[in-house]
């Protein structure tokens, strides 16, 4: 579907985006088009897409010709949605905040069902200190808590995305911001304090402020690509250290004025956070050299392509039809 004059209307690709689509990805929500309107069915064809402003990506499947897959385009907010139960996991709101940096979109961390902490903003504190440079809120969509102060993160005419696990509460934010149940939600099990997963597909919703906002299904992983700046913003304290080593090539192992195993040894630096932030660093590096290869792939396709089609056109020429 597609918007235009504040009107929804159905929308094919054309033919030649969909083969540029290969190689550049497909039309994805919150994209800028240029399409065409057909008369007749009062369907329209998309013949572009407009440059991005910003992009949220994540890997695509194993098995994909593209290496990314665009999840929002045009976002000016970043939501990183987790609950706040027994099951907060530190390491996937790193990952989520450096794919979120390197969108070129503003990061928030949002701590949803506060009702289930004991102390949300003690936990909320914590949380922030840990991720340094973004904003984290808590709220309860069941106690209508914290909403005011989330929504004041994206002003008129913005558009943000939800982005989390499966229900942690991002079709519950939706509902609260437009005051009805738009949105299908599940309940939380009282068992293990998870919810159940109900958005099933994006979509984009106008809020009664202006805003735009984009409520994703629920992911549970986001592989980065190209996003070694997102990484830096998420870990510029561990950039710091590793600057401040006595030598420029250290392994962070036990050579000596090693910043990174000084500052681990006084607490400065949580292990786990170092840990996660090499992984990290190796799984970016991993993902790089797979997008080589396809964009090798895909030119060596292409350039197929080319030469069949010129010995074709040279046989047409001489009457040759084999």
């Amino acid at each position: 579907l597609v918007t235009t004059d504040g009107a929804e209307l159905k929308a094919e690709v054309s033919g030649r985006l969909m083969h540029e689509a290969r190689e550049i990805g497909y039309p994805a929500v919150g994209d800028w088009v240029a399409l065409s309107l057909n008369p007749q069915d009062g369907n329209a064809t998309i013949h572009a897409v407009l440059p991005r402003q910003t992009a949220f990506v994540r890997r695509a499947a194993v098995d994909s010709s593209r290496p990314l897959q665009i999840l929002a385009a045009n976002i000016d907010v970043v939501f990183v949605v987790t609950s706040m139960n027994a099951d907060i996991n530190l390491r996937r709101i790193e990952r989520y905040l450096a794919a979120a940096w390197q969108s070129g979109a503003r990061p928030v961390v949002v701590l949803t069902k506060s009702d289930l902490s004991a102390d949300p903003e003690k936990q909320a504190a914590e949380i922030a200190a840990s991720e340094p440079g973004c904003p984290v809120l808590s709220v309860s969509t069941k106690q209508a808590s914290g909403l005011d102060a989330l929504l004041d993160q994206v002003k008129p005419g913005e558009t943000c995305v939800l982005i989390g696990s499966s229900g942690v509460g991002k079709s519950s934010l939706v509902n609260a911001f437009l005051g009805a149940n738009r949105m299908t939600t599940g309940a939380i099990r009282e068992a293990d304090d998870q919810g159940r997963h109900t958005t099933s597909h994006r979509q984009l919703v106008l809020l009664p402020g202006g805003q735009l906002i984009l409520d994703t299904p629920g992911i549970r992983e986001v592989g980065l690509i190209d996003a070694e700046d997102g990484l830096d913003a998420v870990f510029d304290d561990v950039e710091l250290l590793t600057r401040s080593c006595r030598f420029n090539d250290c392994g962070h192992a036990n050579e000596p004025g090693c910043a990174i195993k000084a500052a681990i040894d006084d607490g400065t630096l949580a292990l786990e956070r170092w840990a996660h932030f090499q992984k990290l660093t190796l799984e970016l590096a991993a993902a790089e050299r797979k997008a080589e290869r396809v964009a090798k792939d895909n030119e060596k396709r292409r350039q197929a392509g080319l030469q069949k089609a010129y010995r074709t056109s040279k046989r047409n020429d001489r009457g040759d039809l084999r």
